[in-house]
């Protein structure tokens, strides 16, 4: 009987691991905001080029961001983000390491949107911080086929000064949206 048992349950845990998956994108959007609210000009880009990974078993998850693909409506507002702010030659790359801690409230097996929380570190500008976020991750025909993500993040806490002279037009606190299709790793 305790053979059995055993038996019975080494199946049980090689079936879930056959069953979990890995989902990906390597066209990821990401929009970040830092437009001061008494600005009449936008500061907004945007990047298509992030690569993300979930791991739909530990909820696992990792963002990486080549911050010069980022994109603004000006060509001098893009420069001066890369050159003066963000300093993309010494900080090329963003990143979030996280999980989502909730995972297991997914139903792989039933079409729908699931709000999860996350939790990680946020690698930007060289410096790294804790975020603690909520996300939505879609489900359709049996795999995770989307994911969305805001949040907020004080620029200076990332080294990343605001001369004087532009201070009202660029916020403090810059909003990061993520939304991304995803597709099974193979």
């Amino acid at each position: 009987m305790k053979r059995l048992f055993f038996c019975s349950l080494f199946t049980l845990s090689i079936l879930s691991l056959t069953t979990a998956q890995r989902f990906f994108s390597k066209d990821a959007h990401v929009n970040f905001s830092a437009t001061a609210n008494a600005s009449l000009e936008k500061i907004e880009a945007s990047n298509s080029k992030a690569v993300c990974v979930i791991d739909d078993n530990t909820g696992a998850i990792e963002v990486a961001v080549l911050v010069k693909s980022f994109h603004f409506e000006r060509a001098l507002m893009e420069e001066h983000f890369n050159e003066n702010y963000i300093e993309s030659h010494k900080f090329p790359k963003a990143t979030f390491v996280g999980i989502i801690t909730d995972i297991k409230n997914v139903n792989i097996k039933k079409d729908g949107n699931y709000t999860v929380n996350v939790i990680g570190k946020l690698m930007l500008h060289g410096i790294t911080k804790d975020v603690n976020t909520s996300a939505v991750i879609s489900v359709a025909n049996g795999a995770l086929n989307n994911a969305k993500a805001a949040f907020s993040v004080k620029l200076s806490d990332y080294g990343i000064d605001i001369p004087g002279a532009v201070k009202d037009k660029v916020a403090s606190d810059a909003k990061i949206d993520l939304n991304t299709a995803l597709s099974v790793y193979k």
